[in-house]
């Protein structure tokens, strides 16, 4: 049996059907083939005896004597086709027994409705478009294995149909992106990915050398200090939806090269964010996903409910007591120990703090939440609140235990940043970006800005558990 044969076997046994199609006359590897259109558009525009043109790959064909009926399917849909040996021909129908599932072929005809009410095209003619050598995964029963799945992504996709909906729920997604800041008036703008600093966000840069001009560069990790540069020049209102790279582990909802989405909007702030990431969330659930019940069954996400705003310190408070802003070091690492946490003696009480909260709160955050007031260590490019200059005026997104957007009133205030950059850099002054300092000088106008996670977004709205699911081409560790 079929199922018996190794896949060199199976290999061999396609070479020879190759080689058996050729002497009947079939090309393996033809030329472009003219469709009448796509696989869905043929259904949607369906009418009795209509005559079209239709290309996919063969995934299904059961012999009935002097007859058969197979399926092709392309990147929209999968049809039924049926060939009767005294329409087509002898030569052509023993040539079509030949055929292997996965071959791609054109077929043309005529269309009908079987009797069980499915739309069908009767085939008058046919041609070879591509041979296909090795057998599609487990004959049409679903690729399973993961790293394969992950690996060989082309298998997983024409394998299983929900991997192709959600990668085509994410092209959707970013579709919708796009014309939704369109409309609002934004620029979709492009900024340089390799860079002589890596600035923006705090993290390990990806490090390469230029060879034309003898120096080091890194892959960016992080566009926000070139588009806040485009809001000195003038552009008031500003995007970017591109890829970002971080030298770090990978994990579950970590790879190291991501897509993501800044927005900046000049005289906006925190709280203009937040109308715009809502408003936008929104809009997506509800034209791509066609619900505002997302996620899995086991972490349903509610997008309905008004979403909740809450300072960080409440939340801190919640897990580990009233007492614990009054609390010195050494009594909050014992409660933090006690809580579960593991903690470092170099840590300072921010660092524990957001180890805290890490840990054992942002995970339960499953509802959209908005958490605000952070302290100002955590976000250096952050406007400090009127009220209380230790806090910065921040929201971090949590939606499905998981971060999906910080927003800023952004720091517009060059003297200010150039104390933070400096307590950042730790002494080093290679570190501190001086030409974004003195783009700052020229004045930049208060604005609100905003990065989302896409990989993420998609996670929390589709339900996957792993950031490799939502991702074509994940980063995998070498074989």
């Amino acid at each position: 049996m079929e199922s018996s044969l190794s896949e060199n076997e199976y290999r061999e046994q396609r070479i020879v059907n190759l080689r058996r199609l050729g002497e009947l006359g079939y090309q393996p590897f033809g030329q472009a083939y003219q469709r009448s259109g796509r696989l869905s558009e043929i259904r949607e525009g369906f009418e009795e005896n209509k005559k079209v043109c239709i290309a996919g790959r063969l995934v299904t064909k059961r012999k009935m004597g002097k007859s058969l009926f197979a399926h092709v399917q392309d990147g929209s849909d999968r049809f039924q086709i049926y060939i009767k040996k005294n329409k087509i021909g002898d030569d052509a129908f023993a040539a079509f027994k030949v055929l292997d599932v996965g071959d791609h072929i054109g077929v043309e005809g005529e269309l009908f409705t079987t009797k069980t009410g499915e739309p069908t095209l009767k085939v008058t003619e046919w041609v070879l478009l591509s041979k296909s050598l090795l057998p599609l995964p487990e004959k049409w029963h679903g690729l399973q294995d993961v790293e394969t799945r992950y690996r060989q992504r082309y298998l997983d996709l024409i394998a299983n149909p929900e991997v192709r909906d959600l990668f085509n729920k994410r092209i959707e997604t970013i579709k919708k992106i796009r014309n939704f800041l369109v409309d609002r008036g934004f620029c979709e703008v492009e900024t340089p990915m390799i860079q002589s600093l890596a600035g923006g966000a705090a993290a390990q840069p990806f490090k390469t050398h230029y060879e034309a001009l003898n120096t080091d560069m890194y892959l960016r990790i992080a566009p926000e200090l070139y588009l806040k540069k485009l809001l000195v020049g003038g552009f008031d209102k500003v995007f970017e939806l591109n890829r970002n790279f971080r030298n770090e582990g990978l994990s579950r909802s970590h790879n190291p090269e991501f897509t993501m989405l800044e927005i900046y909007e000049a005289y906006g702030d925190r709280q203009s964010m937040m109308k715009l990431v809502q408003d936008l969330i929104l809009d997506i659930a509800q034209s791509v996903f066609g619900t505002l019940k997302v996620g899995s069954e086991e972490n349903p996400v509610d997008l309905s409910q008004p979403w909740r705003e809450v300072p960080y310190k409440d939340l801190i408070k919640e897990v580990t007591g009233e007492d614990w802003y009054d609390l010195n070091m050494e009594a909050a690492q014992a409660k933090a120990k006690s809580l579960g946490i593991e903690t470092d003696s170099a840590w300072n009480f921010v660092e524990l703090t957001q180890e805290v909260f890490e840990k054992l709160i942002e995970k339960t955050l499953i509802n959209p939440t908005f958490v605000t007031r952070l302290p100002v260590e955590l976000v250096p490019l952050a406007k400090q609140c009127e009220d209380d200059s230790s806090l910065v005026d921040v929201f971090e997104l949590i939606v499905g235990g998981r971060e999906i957007a910080p927003a800023y009133t952004e720091l517009n205030n060059p003297l200010e940043q150039r104390k933070r950059f400096e307590e950042q850099a730790a002494g080093n002054p290679s570190k501190i970006d001086e030409d974004f300092l003195m783009a700052l000088e020229y004045g930049m106008p208060p604005a609100g800005g905003m990065g989302i996670g896409i990989d993420r977004l998609i996670m929390v709205l589709s339900g996957a558990e792993a950031i490799r699911d939502v991702i074509l081409f994940p980063q995998l560790k070498p074989l």
